[in-house]
C-alpha cells in the first residue's frame, strides 16, 4: 500500500515548547519537493509522548491539511492503553489520513496475547488502514513474529514497521506472511538491506535531514539495483550511526536547527543534544553533504 521513503516527521517546537506551525508547514513542503513517498505524523520522532491528546490530533489535522492529498499520511497513534489508542486512531481517521501507525503497548509490558488482542481491538474499532510497529529497544515490548501472523489475518492490518534491525527476523515475517501486509524498516542503518530482502520501503528518522538522498536510495533498492542503493547509502552510514547519539529525536532536531530549517525547542524531559556530540554529527552532516564542510 505504501512504498519507499516515509519520514518520521518531527514535531517543530518553540523555545518555550509550544509548536510551530509555520516551521512545520514549511517542512511538509520541503519534503513533498524532495520527493519523500509518505510522513509519518505523531510518531515516536514527533515526540508524540509529550504532546497531550487535543494536541496529537491537531497536529495530524494540520499535516493532512498541509500536505493537501500530496503525498500519503500515516499517523502515529499507539497508545499503552487499548482505549486511548482507538480514540487517537479514530481521530486520525477522521483528519483523513491514509492509515495509522500503531506501536506495541509501551512500559505495561503485555502478553503476546495481549498484545494480539490489543492490536484486533483497535483494527475492529477503526476501519483504517493500520501499521503494527515493533521497537521493543524503547517500549519493552517485543511482538514476535508469530503473533504479527496471526494479526495479518485481519484485513486492516496492512502492515508492519519492524525496528529491531534483524533481517532474519524481517525475512520470517516475509516468508510467513506473504503478500497479507507488507513490511517496513523501521531503523536505518539496515533499512537497505531490509529493502532487498523484501520490505517496501523504510520508515526514517535519516529522511528528515536527508530527504533526497533516502528516496533515491530507497527507490534504487525497490527496482533491485543494489550498486546504485549502496552508492547513495555510504555518505548517510554517519547520519544513520549518530543520528541516535542520544534518544531520538534528540540529535535529529539539533540537525534541523543547524540546518536553519526549525527552532530547537524540545519538550521536556527531552533536552538538547549534549555538546560532547556536536562535532560527530556535524561531521557525519558534513559527509553526507546537507551542510557545508
Amino acid at each position: 500500500m505504501f512504498h519507499g521513503s516515509m519520514v518520521a516527521l518531527v514535531t517543530p517546537m518553540h523555545q518555550d515548547g509550544s509548536i510551530d506551525e509555520p516551521a512545520l508547514a514549511a517542512l511538509v513542503e520541503w519534503h513533498i519537493e524532495q520527493g519523500t513517498d509518505a510522513i509519518i505524523a505523531m510518531g515516536t520522532t514527533g515526540e508524540s509522548a509529550t504532546l497531550d491528546q487535543k494536541e496529537h490530533c491537531h497536529v495530524i489535522r494540520f499535516i493532512v491539511e498541509q500536505a493537501a492529498g500530496r503525498m500519503p499520511i500515516i499517523a502515529g497513534t499507539g497508545a499503552n492503553s487499548t482505549t486511548e489508542a482507538i480514540e487517537l486512531t479514530r481521530c486520525a481517521m477522521e483528519a483523513g489520513v491514509d492509515a495509522c501507525l500503531l506501536v506495541t503497548p509501551y512500559y505495561n509490558k503485555p502478553t503476546q496475547e495481549g498484545l494480539y488482542l490489543h492490536h484486533k481491538a483497535v483494527a475492529e474499532a477503526v476501519p483504517v488502514p493500520q501499521i503494527l510497529y515493533n521497537v521493543p529497544g524503547r517500549t519493552a515490548c517485543d511482538m514476535l513474529p508469530e503473533t504479527v501472523i496471526r494479526l495479518a489475518d485481519i484485513p486492516n492490518i496492512v502492515g508492519i514497521k519492524e525496528a529491531t534491525g534483524d533481517i532474519e527476523r524481517a525475512k520470517e515475517i516475509l516468508d510467513a506472511c506473504g503478500d497479507k501486509i507488507d513490511l517496513y524498516s523501521g531503523d536505518d542503518a539496515t533499512a537497505l538491506d531490509c529493502i532487498l530482502a523484501g520490505a517496501k520501503g523504510d520508515i526514517s528518522v535519516t529522511a528528515n535531514v536527508a530527504p533526497k538522498a533516502m528516496h533515491e536510495m530507497c527507490a534504487a533498492a525497490l527496482a533491485g539495483d543494489e550498486a546504485t542503493a549502496r552508492q547513495i547509502n555510504e555518505p548517510l552510514l554517519g547520519l544513520h550511526e549518530n543520528l541516535f547519539l542520544e534518544a531520538n529525536p534528540i540529535p535529529v532536531k539539533w540537525a534541523l536547527t543547524e540546518m536553519g530549517k526549525m527552532q530547537s525547542g524540545t519538550r521536556l524531559p527531552m533536552t538538547v543534544l549534549s555538546d560532547e556530540f556536536h562535532a560527530p554529527l556535524r561531521q557525519a552532516m558534513q559527509a553526507a553533504k546537507i551542510v557545508p564542510s
